[in-house]
């Protein structure tokens, strides 16, 4: 008989939910963006964040139940986001996902965000021949987070999707997150929000053309493992204050924007030679830091796996020369599909089945944790 468990996901801007059998199974999926009520800030603003997970929560349960042909009465246990991320919206799920356990007299299972992430390499890679071996590294690469995990099974008899996990964390962002970078060029370069999506497409639309100014890799002291995206996000924007023959089409841009002309197609041709190719040239920085200490990590732990998750991981060069690295090196790199790297609730049931198969439970007085480690 399959274990199935309600996924419940609120760290942040997204309010989903979904139905996960045995960790491995999605039977449903359901995610409410807030993107369009974000876009005009420039990034998240938390009190409309939880305002809004508050209007939706109940419609994406609903919906997720009705997508995976269950009542709740069904489920075995209700699994749910306890940070890290932003207290507000994770209360609203948090206090849901409590008072659906209560009253229907169900386990409530307490997940990490970040190890929900883990978890998502491996939701749809049982259905290919090769499925992600353990030990591995795991880069969560994201807007909130840029963090390097060993990941490794507690009992190593129990490498089936029931078995715990253990992390330790390698390396993590000093400053900026590198998505938070993505977006913020993106704004000061009047590319709009989300920036992650617009800037890789006009990255590889920039295809040859001359890079306006080169930036070199960023040098760490300390932990070599570490990230730093702070500095480039900087001299981004002093090259751009520096040559005053960018703000013409940056005003052009922002304007375009604001009609609700926010499509590639549309802001293409309002990108200059130069703009793209500043563009490409942040790209191309983000991604040899990510890869480069990725895949020096991983020869220094000597781990056959390295796993790359969060809404970045969607990001085509990103994908590209991790699995070039990766084959050169005699490592195998997975990825979850576009649709799982950003945040979701079955990423939430997945996590939350291995913990509810060894009784690692909450009580009604769980409680939101913005900063919460992965145990």
């Amino acid at each position: 008989m399959s274990v199935r468990i309600l996924g419940i996901e609120s760290s942040c801007d997204e309010t989903a939910a979904a139905v996960v059998a045995d960790g491995r199974e999605i039977l449903s999926s359901v995610v409410a963006s807030q993107i369009d009520i974000h876009r005009k800030y420039g990034g998240v603003v938390p009190e409309l964040a939880s305002r809004e997970h508050l209007r939706r929560i109940v419609p994406v349960v609903r919906e997720a139940m009705e997508q995976a042909k269950m009542g709740l009465a069904d489920l075995d246990a209700i699994g749910v986001t306890q940070g890290p991320g932003l207290v507000g919206s994770l209360l609203v799920g948090i206090t849901y996902g409590k008072t659906l356990a209560e009253s229907l007299g169900k386990p409530l299972v307490p997940v990490n965000h970040l190890e929900g992430h883990i978890h998502a390499v491996f939701l749809e890679a049982h259905k290919s021949q090769t499925s992600p071996a353990l030990p591995a590294l795991c880069l969560i690469v994201s807007g909130g987070h840029t963090v390097l995990y060993q990941v490794q099974p507690k009992d190593s008899s129990r490498t089936d999707a029931g078995g715990l996990w253990s992390y330790r964390k390698i390396g993590q962002t000093r400053d900026d997150a590198a998505g938070e970078a993505y977006d913020k060029v993106s704004k000061l370069l009047g590319l709009g929000y989300p920036g992650g999506p617009i800037l890789d497409r006009l990255a590889a639309a920039a295809g040859n053309i001359p890079a306006p100014v080169k930036f070199g890799p960023t040098k760490m002291r300390g932990n070599t493992f570490d990230f730093s995206f702070s500095g480039l996000k900087t001299a981004v924007l002093y090259h751009a204050r520096e040559n005053p023959e960018y703000l013409p089409e940056i005003a052009e841009r922002e304007a375009a924007i604001a009609r609700g002309e926010r499509k590639f197609e549309q802001l293409l041709p309002l990108c200059g030679p130069k703009t793209l190719g500043l563009v490409r040239e942040f790209q191309n920085a983000v991604v040899r830091d990510l890869v480069e200490r990725t895949m020096r990590a991983a020869e220094a732990l000597n781990v056959p796996t390295v796993l790359v998750s969060g809404g970045v991981a969607a990001n085509r060069q990103l994908r590209a020369t991790f699995e070039d690295r990766a084959h050169k090196a005699g490592r195998n790199a997975y990825f979850p599909s576009h649709a799982l790297s950003t945040d979701n609730a079955a990423m939430i049931a997945a996590a939350a089945y291995p913990r509810f198969q060894n009784h690692i439970l909450a009580d009604i007085s769980l409680n939101a944790s913005a900063s919460l480690p992965i145990a």
